[in-house]
């Protein structure tokens, strides 16, 4: 099997529109992998000392912030997502010379979550990730279907800037993203422009033959190695640069949206690897202003709804989009695991999933059910678009907007696939 896997993208004025920055990421996965869209409130932990994540257990900080996460349903980390500061953080899988770890230490789905849950800042969450990784390291198995373990690199943005964060089992390297555009996939990218790095990681570079200690330092040439999936994500990479640049100085979050479900660039996946959830974030450099973060919870993004969540205090857990849980008997939490797949589909997966075999089976009844699902993305666009020109939301009702359009995104689906 080919592993080919993710892209995350971000977009800064001037290429934006509106003086915004927007956040984009395809979670591309084992096609049958549920993905969940789950929400956490802000937390003082007093007492806890102690945090359970997906394989080991580490130190917990006094308080941590409220967040949206799009997830694997096995796991406790998050490929993507965004706290209540305006703070967006997704993953990519990556390789290199550095072998991978196979002892379970912290996946870097897990550093998402760590990085969103305690920094307010993009650069304050690099310093969360890397000291992490000093104190933990990373390594597991990222996959409940298969043996797959892999480093990881990270784009996290918030309202001012972005952040590259690229790493090689415990060596590491950080390039500040100021204006234009960028985006990762599963290769590292990261060259001579190293704004912040690991203090041994060239100490370490040639002590292993790799760099002379002459030549200008690249991280990439350095660390990284073609293989035949590196040489498969070079090629969305570049595709999705061209994208970027395609748009570049127009790009708004229906421009995001757009890239993510661009398939002849193979951005959005289809195989025995396709896209499993999708997010766009656009977060506005004027401080009051609310940022937006659409996600949609299901495969194919060419098929789903971007549905919109906004921060706001009393905001519920969400009820259709959270996967059932299994406790001490998920077989991610028995040794030896991963012995059996329990059924991890949340409602609106479900649902999705019948009202996209009948759009396989029946064209014209696929084809309303597309029309309605484009309807129902035009009136969030237009409603999420008014709340940024005229700089007024309703608290009350953002409270709930999420679960309210995923209940609207249900009421397609449930006429059609009792209808053939």
């Amino acid at each position: 099997m080919e592993l080919t896997s993710c892209d995350t993208f971000v977009a800064l004025p001037p290429a934006t529109i509106g003086n915004r920055i927007i956040f984009g990421k395809n979670s591309d996965r084992i096609f049958n992998e549920v993905q969940e869209i789950v929400y956490f409130p802000s937390l003082v932990h007093g007492a806890v000392r102690k945090l359970e994540c997906t394989y080991i257990e580490i130190e917990q900080v006094p308080e941590t912030y409220a967040v949206i996460l799009s997830r694997p349903s096995w796991i406790w980390g998050a490929e993507m997502g965004a706290n209540e500061h305006g703070v967006c953080i997704g993953n990519e899988a990556v390789w290199g010379r550095e072998e991978v770890s196979e002892e379970e230490a912290l996946l870097g789905m897990d550093l998402v979550r760590l990085g969103l849950e305690r920094a307010d800042t993009a650069e304050k969450a690099v310093n969360v990730i890397v000291d992490l990784l000093e104190k933990y390291g990373q390594g597991g198995n990222c996959s409940e279907s298969m043996v797959l373990s892999y480093h990881n690199s990270f784009l996290i943005a918030d309202r001012h800037e972005a952040w590259i964060l690229e790493t090689a089992g415990q060596y590491w390297a950080a390039e500040k993203i100021e204006e234009g555009v960028r985006n990762i996939s599963n290769q590292l990218s990261i060259t001579t422009k190293i704004d912040r790095e690991h203090p041994k990681m060239r100490e370490y570079a040639k002590s292993k033959g790799w760099w002379d200690g002459q030549k200008e330092f690249n991280f990439s040439a350095t660390y990284g190695y073609n293989k035949f999936w590196i040489i498969a994500s070079s090629d969305r990479y570049t595709e999705g640069n061209k994208l970027l640049n395609k748009y570049k100085g127009n790009i708004t979050f229906e421009t995001m949206m757009e890239i993510l479900r661009d398939k002849k660039s193979g951005i959005n996946m289809d195989g025995e690897f396709q896209t499993t959830s999708s997010m766009v974030s656009v977060l506005p450099s004027d401080p009051s202003l609310p940022c937006i973060h659409f996600l949609t919870g299901t495969p194919n993004p060419e098929r789903s709804v971007f549905k919109p969540f906004i921060f706001v205090p009393n905001t519920p857990q969400l009820l259709d989009t959270v996967s059932p849980t299994f406790g001490l008997e998920d077989p991610v939490k028995k040794k030896p695991r991963f012995q059996s797949k329990p059924d991890r589909r949340h409602i609106l997966y479900l649902k999705h999933e019948h009202a996209m075999e009948v759009m396989t089976l029946y064209e014209e009844t696929g084809q309303k059910i597309q029309e309605k699902l484009r309807i129902l993305e035009k009136e969030i666009i237009k409603e999420m678009e008014s709340i940024l020109q005229n700089k007024f939301f309703d608290v009350n009702k953002a409270i709930n907007l999420f679960s309210e359009y995923v209940t609207n995104e249900i009421k397609v689906y449930e006429p059609n696939v009792h209808s053939q």
